[in-house]
């Protein structure tokens, strides 16, 4: 027998239709108690949320294109996947993402112009968690924030964050990665410390088809919900497409993991309809018709759809976009009055105490700097 000619298939939880029909297939019935939480006035957040952050999204693009940042990581196609995870954390809990979870950071609070100031170059990290929701830093260095979100978690059971029986105590942890991270081996070494000490984690991996030129088919013979199955843990895939779907497996999920039942991992199907970054060509490695497929599926349109089927106001769907249009010239406009700190933060901020090395060579980088002045004179 070929090595893979197994059936490796697994269902998907899908809720919300293409078509914008709410019809939860047989993988979701579980799930339906927690999409039944939700209110009218969540499903019109999660479609401002989504149509918001999609026109910001462009307008960061259009600002990197134009010399305004130094890189853009575009999240058009993937916003269902990230609002409706999002909408599932509560106040207390930890999120690690990568990084192109804009919306989710500003979910949590934080100021999306912090993250065109750390693209632009002019931060040593972008923001503090602890002011912005618990919405940890961005991380550049692939499948890294699985073991910080892991070895976070673990802090909680030894602190006793968990498993109290009280709803507005307990803590759990959400990490974002994407297909390409979970071929990291830190990614796995995060699962099994997460399986071994039944960490109060989510594991929500946006498989977006690519990780950059590579697809996802041959980063992996199986389906990567099967990953978590591997180490010991609850898994799903879930249509990332269908913001219910997001949002209910979660919901689910970290229940769980503050009840003390251990770590899940969620694999979300959405697509990188954008560039990998704008450092990126995409027309080199994929084909305009799976391009087209999944264009078909868009999230927001989908959304869009359901909330027509149920009578929402055109004036609603209109004050979005007005919204979404006022909220990206803002950003823009504060964007390109951010100035670059004073060089002594390159000090300053490297050490809690200076130290002789550290005196030493802020004394050396200031004299050259003064060279240049001399030099003019």
């Amino acid at each position: 027998m070929a090595a893979n000619s197994n059936d490796f298939s697994v269902p998907t939880v899908q809720l919300l239709a293409p078509d914008g029909t709410f019809a939860p297939n047989e993988a979701a019935e579980e799930f339906v108690p927690y999409f039944e939480r939700l209110t009218d006035a969540d499903h019109e957040r999660f479609y401002r949320e989504m149509v918001v952050i999609r026109r910001f999204d462009r307008e960061a693009a259009n600002l990197q294109r134009q010399g305004q940042l130094a890189l853009w990581v575009p999240s058009h196609g993937q916003e269902a996947a990230q609002v409706g995870s999002a909408f599932a954390t509560r106040p207390q809990d930890h999120i690690f993402p990568s990084y192109r979870e804009h919306v989710v950071g500003k979910m949590r609070g934080l100021d999306v112009v912090d993250v065109l100031r750390m693209l632009k170059g002019l931060t040593l990290g972008g923001w503090v968690p602890e002011e912005n929701g618990n919405f940890h830093l961005y991380t550049l260095v692939l499948a890294s924030q699985t073991l910080h979100a892991t070895g976070y978690a673990m802090g909680m059971q030894f602190d006793g964050a968990t498993a109290t029986g009280d709803p507005e105590r307990d803590e759990a942890v959400i990490v974002y990665f994407g297909d390409g991270a979970s071929s990291q081996g830190d990614a796995s070494e995060a699962l099994v410390f997460a399986a071994s000490y039944q960490t109060p984690q989510v594991f929500f991996l946006q498989n977006n088809g690519w990780a950059i030129s590579v697809p996802a088919s041959r980063q992996s013979r199986t389906p990567f919900a099967l990953r978590g199955h591997g180490f010991g843990m609850r898994s799903n895939r879930i249509d990332g497409n269908d913001v219910f779907a997001s949002y209910a497996v979660t919901a689910k999920h970290l229940d769980d993991a503050r009840a003390g039942r251990g770590p899940a991992l969620i694999e979300a199907m959405t697509y990188r309809v954008g560039a990998h970054t704008t450092a990126d060509d995409p027309t080199k490695y994929r084909l305009d018709a799976d391009l087209a497929d999944w264009v078909a599926k868009d999230p927001i349109v989908r959304l869009k759809a359901y909330l027509e089927n149920r009578g929402v106001a055109q004036s609603f769907l209109d004050d979005v976009e007005q919204e979404a249009a006022d909220f990206a010239s803002d950003a823009r406009k504060r964007a390109l009055e951010v100035v670059a700190p004073d060089q002594d933060v390159i000090f300053d901020n490297v050490y809690a105490e200076a130290n002789a090395t550290l005196v030493e060579e802020r004394a050396w980088f200031e004299a050259y700097e003064a060279s240049f002045e001399e030099a003019q004179s």
